[in-house]
């Protein structure tokens, strides 16, 4: 029977995609692992892989086609010996499928999981199981019941993927699902009421992008369901920038210069080891402490952010930090990051100092546990040692904590670990 190709989910937050190009025609052969197309997310333009082999029988989303629903039949595959007369109507509803996809700068595999109808149907008393031809044949060589197997496919049809690791892996028991009811939320004045608050003055209306969305919703969800609290301290920085000039004259046959913030970096992630209870994410009905110091870095670029992670960053020195920094921001600014390099990590850093701005408290990006906002360094009268009136290069930055996770003393103990961090930066390297 003909199978559907299904509008895929290529990121937790999809909602829809447009279908930037397709790399197959109509009437074309496709085997299971080949690229039929380009579809552009809120965060990158991913391709799509087929996951079974036929003909392309026919194309229902056109080229350029934008705010494709997630679930929406974009194709048909059609099986040997059937022809495009043989397509049923297809079904509007979106359905989750299972779908491999890559980002055009490298490989990144993503599965959703499959809901749909049951992979076999009543004939003659007896259940017919839905499966491609080279699933069938896999099972023939492998001598496996497809009656025992359950698909992924469309409409719960068996594709070789299900086959590879058949013998090894029982059929999955069913999940219950987690429900919970939703506090009432007060409703939101709609566009058009607010249009009419500015009937007769001048205005350019600016729709919203699938990113503009994506970040509105996330912060939003967060500011409602995340109980924010804020640490501030200020953090002299005359050592580091003495150690960073005298660093960076050494590195400066290599091509290297370090930034503040990749110090900025590098005392954060040790932080996050020398108190581990803090490095830790928010799971819904547990916290899950991670082990690495995997640290995200808010990217400002055109129409909204990313949070790029880096992974291990405790472990990494400081030029191995600067490099990966500056190899992400960038193809962040060009939209090519895979999801696996912006999804992730337990803490975030949100760095305006660059900008002028002395001080701000950040949004927590879900499920992390913390964000340290951090402003500009300034010249400043401070104490010194010795009790006298000195100048200081300071900086204030303030961590906002999520209460579920971090606790106000867990949330000092590790504010100070980064101030320590900073203000002692040799340290850092032993």
């Amino acid at each position: 029977m003909p199978t559907e190709i299904h509008m895929p989910a290529l990121s937790p937050t999809m909602e829809e995609g447009n279908l930037a190009k397709w790399l197959v025609n109509e009437g074309d052969s496709v085997a299971a692992g080949d690229l039929i197309a380009e579809i552009e997310t809120d965060k990158a333009v991913m391709e799509f892989e087929a996951v079974d082999e036929g003909i392309i029988g026919k194309i229902l989303v056109s080229d350029g086609s934008e705010g494709v629903k997630v679930g929406t039949v974009i194709a048909v595959l059609l099986e040997e010996g059937e022809e495009a007369g043989d397509i049923a109507p297809t079904s509007p509803a979106p359905v989750e499928v299972k779908s491999k996809t890559h980002t055009l700068d490298g490989p990144a595999v993503v599965d959703t999981p499959a809901l749909a109808a049951p992979a076999t149907s009543a004939k003659n008393g007896e259940a017919r199981v839905f499966a491609s031809p080279l699933a069938r044949r896999i099972a023939g060589e492998k001598g496996l019941d497809l009656g025992s197997i359950t698909g992924s496919g469309p409409r719960g049809r068996i594709v070789k993927a299900d086959l590879e690791n058949a013998a090894a892996q029982p059929k999955p028991a069913p999940q219950t699902a987690l429900t919970s009811t939703p506090a009432a939320a007060p409703t939101p004045v709609s566009a058009d009421a607010i249009s009419r608050m500015y009937e007769g003055r001048e205005y350019t209306e600016i729709p919203l992008n699938g990113m503009r969305k994506t970040i509105a919703a996330r912060l939003t969800e967060a500011k409602q369901t995340i109980p924010h609290f804020y640490l501030r301290r200020e953090i002299r920085l005359d050592a580091l920038l003495k150690f960073r000039s005298q660093i960076n004259a050494q590195l400066e046959k290599r091509g290297v210069k370090l930034s503040v913030n990749d110090f900025i970096i590098k005392a954060s992630a040790l932080a996050l080891q020398q108190v581990p209870a803090a490095n830790a994410v928010w799971a819904g009905d547990r916290l899950l402490q991670l082990t690495p110091s995997d640290v995200a870095v808010a990217v400002a670029i055109e129409g909204g952010l990313f949070t790029p992670v880096l992974q291990d960053a405790d472990k990494k020195s400081l030029s191995q930090l600067s490099t990966e920094m500056k190899d992400l921001a960038g193809r962040a600014k060009e939209r090519k990051l895979a999801p696996h390099e912006y999804q992730g990590g337990s803490f975030s850093i949100s760095n305006l100092g660059m900008m002028g701005i002395d001080n701000f408290d950040a949004v927590i990006n879900p499920p992390h546990g913390s964000i340290l906002a951090v402003g500009a360094g300034a010249k400043k009268p401070v104490v010194d040692e010795n009790g006298e009136l000195a100048v200081a290069t300071v900086m204030s930055v303030t961590l906002s904590c999520d209460h579920r996770v971090i606790d106000g003393a867990l949330g000092a103990e590790l504010l100070q670990a980064i101030k320590d961090n900073l203000e002692n930066p040799i340290a850092m390297l032993a």
